[in-house]
């Protein structure tokens, strides 16, 4: 059990475990944030549209029954804010992370002939320019 213990505390210790936390705390923030700006801007705007007896909605056939299109315009806009948000933070981690790669050098194609120094082909023989034998 004791070990079992040392490899839970080394697994969430590590830097992607708690980078991995700190984002899901501020998503859930973000998230929050957003559906305010739905819930308490974007619904309100939309409840303007025809009167004050629409408010977001369409009576069905009289009955007390309504889709609440406001609502579904304020979630697709809700998505919309999160998609693009989730978009933009993974493509600046995409940036972010190439920027610590090097470029591998292509490999060579050519090597120095050991007796005149031009270039030739890797897999020569027989170097084209002082006619040696490689």
């Amino acid at each position: 059990m004791k070990k079992f213990l040392e490899e839970f505390k080394a697994f969430a210790l590590k830097g992607n475990v708690m980078n991995m936390a700190v984002g899901v705390i501020i998503g859930a923030a973000f998230s929050d944030l957003v559906t305010s700006f739905t819930t308490n801007i974007i619904q309100p705007v939309i409840a303007c549209i025809g009167s004050a007896e629409v408010q977001g909605r369409i009576n069905l056939f009289g009955t007390g029954n309504y889709i609440d299109y406001g609502a579904f315009i304020s979630s697709v806009i809700y998505f919309i804010i999160m998609a693009f948000v989730i978009f933009m933070m993974v493509k600046t981690m995409n940036k972010l992370m190439d920027l610590g790669k090097k470029e591998e050098a292509p490999a060579p194609t050519t090597k120095k002939c050991p007796y005149c120094k031009s270039e030739i082909a890797l897999d020569a023989t027989r170097c084209p320019h002082c006619t040696s034998e490689l």
